[in-house]
């Protein structure tokens, strides 16, 4: 794990290959990662709401992302003992402050776009 001083205190050096800030970085941002932070921003969701709200994720690609989305502390993940078992996501306030940012960007990136851009 990766260190450097810095005036405001320790951070994690995410340049470097074995930084675990890193790999937080890469769930984040990763192609499918953004789309289930933005999404669980308006409200908490089970799987398969989830998967009807990212359209073009597969089942298997949503859970291997929420799989890292979780253990990252992004996200947090209820089951309830039924038959079957109902599992519902949420963001975390770690999730919350990270998917912040993204709704940002998303919201200047949609309201630029001429109706004829989005095609």
């Amino acid at each position: 794990m990766q260190h450097r001083g810095t005036e405001t205190g320790d951070r994690y050096d995410v340049f470097h290959t074995d930084c675990p800030a890193r790999d937080v970085v890469d769930h984040v941002t990763s192609r499918w990662g953004v789309w289930v932070l933005i999404s669980l921003r308006r409200n908490d969701l089970r799987f398969y709401e989830l998967r009807e709200s990212i359209r073009g994720i597969s089942e298997k690609m949503l859970a291997q992302t929420l799989r890292a989305l979780v253990k990252d502390g992004l996200v947090w993940r209820e089951v309830e003992p039924t038959t079957p078992p109902q599992v519902t996501y949420g963001l975390s306030d770690f999730g919350r402050d990270i998917s912040e940012p993204l709704t940002v960007l998303f919201d200047r990136i949609t309201q630029q776009m001429s109706p004829r851009d989005a095609g």
